[in-house]
């Protein structure tokens, strides 16, 4: 089984840096392992079209960079198949959306950890491609595989909120990051993630999670966004999006055509990321 180095530097007490995929072209993986920064790729499942086939092909490119490994943001429904796929393909770790409860998060835990007595999961051994195949499928080394996969979570709904202790009391939770987009929905406030009391929640979640033991990461377009969540505690980030990039770039040359007087570009959305995080 390969080592899981998102998993490394949690257990050295280390931050941890990503940054988002979004394309299911697992070539983007490649160009971030060459670039030699990230320390994990979060492959942003919940909003790519991708196939068990491409699952396959992510953990493939991530596998040739000894110092990269993979997180999967995965959909509330399905849940089960998705974390349990995605970790067999090779992806190591699993952020889970749309948690409320601490029962909520207990389930996504037993799907992800091996059907041991000592762990009490249900996610068993099969003939995929992280185990080798027919190499150590239900080996010891898959077992402590298991019980090494990173679990995040999205505290990004209301009731998420309101039961935030329990959520950060359960064993086995490692990481939470807030979802300013989706709480200020659940919260009756749609498109205000910048609203002064969806990030007063943001806050008080970093300064539990810090209180509890529990890291909190965060969301950036940018690292020059950083230093206020350093000043707080954050050691953990993940930083821009594939997309987001390619849009930055085609909206900054357009701003070059006009300036040098080749043609007005007319129109074009802007990009309106909350101020950190989805």
């Amino acid at each position: 089984m390969r080592p899981n180095r998102m998993r490394e530097l949690l257990n050295a007490d280390q931050p941890t840096l990503g940054t988002h995929v979004i394309s299911p072209w697992p070539g983007i993986i490649e160009i971030v392992g060459h670039a030699g920064v990230f320390d994990y790729v979060e492959y942003v499942g919940e909003y790519s079209p991708w196939s068990l086939e491409g699952l396959d092909n992510i953990g493939r490119a991530i596998d040739l960079f000894p110092g990269l490994s993979g997180m999967m943001k995965v959909d509330e429904q399905g849940r089960g198949t998705i974390a349990q796929r995605s970790i067999d393909a090779g992806i190591q770790n699993m952020l889970f959306t749309d948690v409320r409860t601490a029962d909520d998060v207990r389930d996504c835990i037993r799907m992800v950890r091996p059907e041991t007595p000592e762990a009490g999961g249900v996610h068993g051994a099969g003939m995929r491609r992280a185990a080798g195949y027919v190499l150590e499928g239900g080996s010891a080394n898959w077992v402590q595989a298991m019980n090494d996969v990173v679990i995040a979570l999205m505290i990004e709904k209301k009731a998420a909120m309101e039961n935030l202790d329990e959520i950060l009391a359960v064993p086995g939770v490692d990481m939470v990051q807030f979802g300013p987009s989706d709480y200020s929905v659940s919260i009756g406030k749609p498109g205000g993630g910048r609203d002064p009391e969806v990030q007063d929640a943001h806050c008080t979640m970093i300064e539990k999670a810090l209180a509890a033991g529990v890291r909190p990461r965060v969301e950036l377009g940018s690292f020059d966004m950083s230093q206020p969540y350093i000043d707080m505690g954050v050691r953990d980030f993940c930083v821009g999006w594939d997309i987001g990039t390619i849009f930055g770039w085609c909206k900054a040359q357009g701003t070059l055509i006009e300036e040098l007087g080749l043609r007005q570009v007319e129109g074009g959305a802007e990009m309106n990321y909350p101020a950190a995080g989805r």
